[in-house]
Parts: C-alpha cells; sequence; structure tokens
C-alpha cells in the first residue's frame, strides 16, 4: 500500500504535469500560437487534470476526493479529444500524437484504477493506494 503525503506525491499528478509541459511546448509552435481557441482549450485542459487532482487529494472526504479524481478523467479526455484536432490540423505527427495521447490514456487508467479503490475502502483522511494504481 502507499501512503501519500501530498498530492505531488501521487505518480498520476507527476505524470499529469509532464503531459502538461508537453502540450505547452507543442503550443509554442508558431503555426499553432495563431490558433488561440486551440491552444486555449487544450492548455486548459491538460491543466485542469494536475489541478483537480490536487484540490480532490485536498478535500475532506474520499467522496469528494473521488468527485475531483472524476473531473480530472474526463479532463484527460478532452485532452485526448483536442489531440486528434492538433494531428488533423497537422500541428502534431503521427508520432507526437501517439505519445501523448499514450500519456493522457495512461493517467485516465490511473485515476480510474484510484476512483475503484477509493470506492471499495473505508479508510479516510490519511491518502493511501494500492501499488497496483501505480
Amino acid at each position: 500500500m502507499v501512503t501519500f503525503h501530498s498530492f505531488e506525491d501521487m505518480d498520476v499528478w507527476q505524470k499529469s504535469r509532464t503531459l502538461i509541459r508537453e502540450i505547452r511546448s507543442v503550443c509554442k509552435r508558431d503555426a499553432v500560437q495563431r490558433d488561440f481557441a486551440f491552444v486555449d482549450q487544450i492548455t486548459r485542459a491538460s491543466r485542469s487534470i494536475s489541478a483537480n487532482i490536487a484540490e480532490g487529494f485536498e478535500a475532506m472526504t474520499n467522496p469528494e476526493f473521488i468527485q475531483f479524481l472524476g473531473y480530472a478523467k474526463r479532463s484527460a479526455g478532452e485532452v485526448r479529444s483536442h489531440l486528434h484536432d492538433a494531428i488533423d490540423e497537422r500541428y502534431i505527427s503521427e508520432d507526437e500524437f501517439r505519445n501523448l495521447d499514450l500519456q493522457a490514456v495512461d493517467i485516465s487508467k490511473m485515476l480510474a484504477c484510484l476512483i475503484r479503490y477509493l470506492q471499495r475502502t473505508k479508510i479516510s483522511g490519511k491518502r493511501t493506494c494500492e501499488q497496483t494504481c501505480n
């Protein structure tokens, strides 16, 4: 069992930060920068993942934590949808799409695992997760 002392300890939060950095790198490209709506949407969605994990971690109850993890999971799905737009607009290559999409899918799976665990556990207060969630 893994105990989280802060949201920064969580692998899923750390992976979401990596995804944000890579998304921001794509958004700094000249062709992409001109598409203000795309940059705004994908940046907000990617940032929402880590922000909701952090906000949920700070919640007082597991049901609240689960709710915010659900928001984070939905944001990962939104990022994946915007990645399809990015490939359609030729903002990213097929390889970049596969890499970024795989990261978002991995984050989503980790969140689903953590949600399932929290739904089953009676432990509240201390943030714990079985090793299989990592």
